[in-house]
Formats: C-alpha cells, structure tokens, sequence
C-alpha cells in the first residue's frame, strides 16, 4: 500500500517522532487540524506502514551499559545459506542494537553493539561472534562519543 504523503502528514510525522505520546488532541492544535482528520490521518500513517511503531528510548548509560561498539565481521563464503546462519543467530543476541549488510570494506557485516564494560564484550566477542560458523575476521571500534544521535527521520 502507497500513501501520498502531503504537507499535514510530514508535519504529524515529525511532532510525532518528537513526541511519541502526544494525545490526539495536542497534534492537532500543533498541525492547525480539527481533531477528527488528524486521528484518521495518523491511522491511515500506521495502516500504510508509515509510522512503524511507537517505542520508548532508553538511556543505555542509565542502565548500566556504558561500552558501545562498531564491529565489523568478515565471512569466509558470500553464499545465502551462510548469510542465513549468522543473521540467525545475530539477531537473538541482545546487546546487538543494529546488524547491516554491507559492501565497500573488508568487512561483511557491522555490528552496533552495546554493552556493560570491556569484560562484557570480551565475553561477547569469545563466546558468541567468534563462534558463529563461518567468521573469520572481527575488527572492532569502539565509539568514544556520540556526535549525532537521533532516531528522527527527515520528512
């Protein structure tokens, strides 16, 4: 399903990447709407696959989990049964916040992870990546500071 995307719904779209949990009322008044065709509209946002979903952002310091890193992995077959195998099993480990597909480096894979302290990702990297069948290479940076960080998209 398509959905034109006109003036009013770019300006939902961003008051609601801002604010998740304003009521419908609140949007309105922000967008210059009437209650009723702003509801319908965000409806129509959700039922196209527009807007996602709804989650709240966490702060990963706040719980503890103070290391993110940046790991690339190498594989040693570029075959769809390989790349099945270790998405399988990337995708169940927790501490892995993003996993891309990517081409231009040496690596296969990056890996945004995120975790407690440098013991937490040596356990990690020995325990579960190292172990995946078919890795044969893993470089690893970590990030010191984060520049940018938002999850808003442009509309």
């Amino acid at each position: 399903m398509t959905h034109e995307i006109d003036r009013h719904d770019r300006q939902i779209l961003a008051v609601l990447q801002a604010d998740g949990r304003i009521s419908n009322q609140d949007l309105a008044d922000r967008i210059g709407l009437s209650p009723s065709p702003c509801l319908r509209r965000v409806r129509t946002l959700e039922e196209a696959g527009v807007i996602a979903g709804y989650r709240a952002l966490l702060d990963a310091r706040k719980l503890g989990l103070s290391l993110m890193a940046l790991i690339g992995i190498s594989m040693d077959k570029h075959t769809p049964d390989r790349f099945a195998a270790l998405e399988a099993v990337i995708r169940d480990i927790p501490e892995v916040l993003e996993c891309l597909l990517i081409t231009g480096q040496s690596a296969d894979y990056q890996l945004k992870v995120v975790v407690r302290d440098m013991d937490a990702y040596q356990h990690l990297l020995l325990n579960q990546i190292t172990q995946i069948k078919g890795v044969t290479g893993v470089h690893t940076s970590f990030v010191l500071r984060r520049v940018v960080d938002r999850t808003a998209l442009p509309v």
